[in-house]
């Protein structure tokens, strides 16, 4: 038998052991417990992941109607007709294009090497836009001979066309006869647009993030970054025209990867270019969706799939004009589309009895350049560009750095006066926002004028109806139980929520609308609990993208400290923005309260980035009474404003907005139901830029005013915490 005082000591040993349990079991619980589908219903163990899902539905049930179409192609003067669809589409969509203003084109300096020269040029596809590019001419050019010339695209290297791998294939086809002209896509080799001063490299991140943090801006005002990036190709054809040594009827287009993008792009734009070879690109979007999903920027033009295009026709388009798609079978962009895109462009080929202007060849690799696709490419070339070469891949020089560089600072954005896309989108935008000024001026009519034009521009889908939730549990708290349900959204996902029922219930509810879900402010002495136990019900929803139901695994090359904007492009592609599922989602909700309580009294309150969701919600529907912002960005324009804004704001931007309204229009045409707005913020998320926060505020009070209903519009700019639930509840209380 053990002596006492080791039965004491395990006793107490014991003792800690069950407190410690029971501790950190409590904890557990309390952290678990307002979960409603994690662990519970294996039908949504990939909730994460609801917002992809819908939305790659949305764009499959298109491509399918688009694919329907196709397949009902059967004679030329069909697919003339498609042809001619095509072109028309693509300029409504791709554009809007600046006109052509002058190149003032200059060689900065030439190199000269064993076999060609290469002369580095700078010239304006815009004004003040400075495109960095080197033509490589082939030497012992005769006088009055005239070459065929090729443009290389780069793909998404820093270094732009610089990289050895481009190199090798830029000069393969100087050795042939070929003159090369490869320039810089605007966020790469000399064409930064966000360079640290001190290192040369880049603020936001590689290429790809140079593509989107601006990109995502150009959505706004109705462009997109697809379109800087075609221009600037179209201006590149418009400068090898003012070449002596070029043959206008022999043009070429080749770049792999994002290189593979633009020359697709920039052939089905631009006529003149006769031999098309885009390489580790095309797919089809149905297969691309299912797998990596939508890339960076300038890889999503706005409404592409709603209307009605798939990547085939950037080549449709060009038929019977010499194409040929370079594909590997491991690469990154399926393998399966480029054959399914493969069958589609035959068929076109086919009907003008030209078939072997069309090919595609394919080798065993993953997303790289091969000597046998190279083979093609220089055959292809060859043939098409009546410049019979060898196909052999020859060996290359390697250019230093030196050698390579075309600016004297390294980066053109250095230059006095250069532009960006930032600041030719500012500019857009300035000027958008005063047809918006001159629109508003005490209109009562531009406010609603607004709201139609919101309801169209955010692709939002009236609920027609509202199911029955699925009631998931129950527990009790002090002075209120907490409900567990989820409800159908607007597709194939649900919206899980919690209902904060008080003991003491009165008619009134809030809509809770939090960044981090509907448990980040559940709990006891948190803000939910404040605002039930006078007597509201709150419904805290995780809307499709937050809390259990985000922020799903699809994080994309436009990934920012945790945003990803991929999700913002594949809505785009269909008509569609976050902001106007959200939308729906929110009235469905406050559809289901009328349902429960048809004397609800239903009010919304939003913080952060939700904020605009919320606030279109209200303005698309009037059972909600009144809705409070919290820290919302004050308005898009804000968003484009700031060079450096806050990438969270940009999932709830809605492309093309600011053609035909702002936030603040919204807000204002909410008018004479109540309004809270606490904290407002610029698009950094600060209160730095005053200018544009009380411009924004402006516009809001004047539309109150107007409607005589100033008593109902409450501003502060307050941040503390407590001062921000009591004002609230102060404001809720009211009638």
């Amino acid at each position: 038998m053990l002596p006492k005082r080791y039965i004491i000591l395990y006793r107490w040993q014991a003792f800690v052991f069950l407190t410690i349990c029971l501790l950190y079991g409590n904890i557990s619980f309390s952290q678990e417990e307002y979960n409603v589908l994690k662990e519970s219903w294996l039908k949504y163990t990939d909730a994460q992941n609801f917002l992809y899902h819908h939305l790659l539905s949305d764009a499959v049930f298109l491509l399918e109607k688009r694919k329907e179409k196709i397949d009902s192609l059967a004679t030329l003067s069909g697919w003339q007709s498609r042809q001619k669809e095509i072109r028309e589409i693509l300029q409504r969509i791709a554009g809007p294009f600046p006109e052509k203003t002058p190149l003032n084109a200059r060689i900065v300096r030439t190199i000269e090497k064993p076999g060609f020269r290469i002369e580095h040029i700078i010239f304006e596809s815009q004004p003040g836009f400075y495109v960095t590019s080197s033509l490589y001419i082939p030497a012992g050019i005769r006088k009055g001979q005239k070459l065929p010339a090729v443009i290389y695209c780069s793909g998404h290297s820093a270094e732009g066309y610089r990289s050895a791998v481009y190199q090798h294939v830029i000069q393969n086809l100087v050795k042939k006869g070929f003159i090369v002209f490869a320039f810089d896509p605007v966020g790469q080799g000399e064409r930064l647009e966000y360079p640290d001063p001190a290192t040369g490299k880049s603020l936001v991140g590689g290429p790809t993030h140079e593509h989107s943090y601006p990109g995502s801006q150009t959505l706004l005002t109705g462009t997109s970054q697809a379109a800087y990036m075609i221009w600037d190709g179209i201006r590149a054809v418009d400068y090898l025209l003012t070449r002596r040594e070029v043959d206008p009827s022999r043009i070429g287009i080749t770049g792999r990867s994002g290189g593979g993008t633009q020359s697709a792009y920039i052939a089905a734009m631009d006529d003149r270019i006769f031999a098309a070879a885009p390489e580790n690109y095309l797919t089809n979007y149905t297969r691309l969706l299912e797998s990596i999903g939508p890339q960076d920027a300038e890889q999503n033009i706005p409404k592409f799939i709603a209307s009605g295009l798939d990547h085939a026709d950037f080549l449709i388009v060009r038929a019977p004009k010499p194409a040929m798609m370079i594909t590997t079978t491991r690469d990154m962009f399926s393998i399966q589309g480029a054959v399914e895109t493969e069958k589609e462009i035959t068929r076109v080929y086919s009907a003008y009895n030209q078939p072997g202007n069309f090919s595609r060849v394919e080798d065993d690799t993953t997303h790289a350049s091969t000597v046998k696709n190279r083979h093609a490419l220089y055959t292809f070339f060859g043939k098409h560009l009546n410049n019979p070469c060898n196909n052999s891949d020859e060996e290359t020089i390697r250019l230093s750095p030196e050698e390579l560089r075309v600016t004297s600072k390294g980066q053109v954005s250095f230059e006095s006066g250069a532009e960006t896309v930032h600041s030719l989108n500012l500019k857009r935008a300035i000027a958008l926002e005063k047809r918006l000024d001159d629109s508003r001026n005490g209109e009562i009519k531009h406010f609603s004028g607004a709201v139609d034009a919101a309801k169209k521009l955010s692709g939002f889908i009236e609920p027609e109806s509202v199911g029955d939730p699925v009631f998931a549990g129950r527990f009790r708290k002090d002075g209120y139980c907490v409900e567990k349900y989820f409800i159908r959204g607007e597709g194939d996902y649900v919206i899980p929520f919690l209902l904060f029922v008080p003991d003491k219930q009165t008619s009134k509810y809030l809509i809770y609308l939090h960044p981090e879900g509907k448990s980040a402010e559940a709990g006891a002495g948190k803000e939910i609990e404040s605002i039930v136990l006078h007597g509201i019900t709150v419904l805290a929803p995780d809307l499709p993208g937050t809390g259990e139901t985000g922020p799903g695994s699809f994080r994309g090359d436009a990934y920012f400290a945790g945003v990803s904007h991929n999700l913002l492009y594949a809505a785009l592609l269909t008509g569609r923005s976050i902001t106007g599922i959200y939308a729906g989602d929110i009235i469905r909700l406050a559809k289901f309260i009328e349902k429960r309580d048809e004397h609800a009294d239903i009010k919304g309150f939003a913080k952060g980035y939700l904020s605009p969701a919320l606030l279109h919600a209200a303005a698309f529907s009037h059972l909600l009474k009144g809705i409070a912002l919290v820290n919302p960005y004050i308005s898009y324009f804000s968003l484009v404003k700031e060079r450096m804004y806050n990438p969270l704001f940009m999932l709830t931007a809605v492309p093309g907005a600011l053609k035909e309204y702002d936030l603040p229009d919204l807000a204002g045409a909410l008018a004479p139901r109540k309004l809270l707005i606490t904290g407002a913020t610029d698009g950094k998320g600060s209160g730095e830029d005053s200018e544009v926060i009380n411009k924004g505020l402006s516009v809001i009070k004047a539309a109150y005013s107007v409607n005589n209903a100033g008593d109902k519009l409450k501003i502060y700019p307050i941040t503390d915490k407590v001062l921000i639930i009591n004002n609230l509840i102060d404001w809720l209380m009211k009638e």
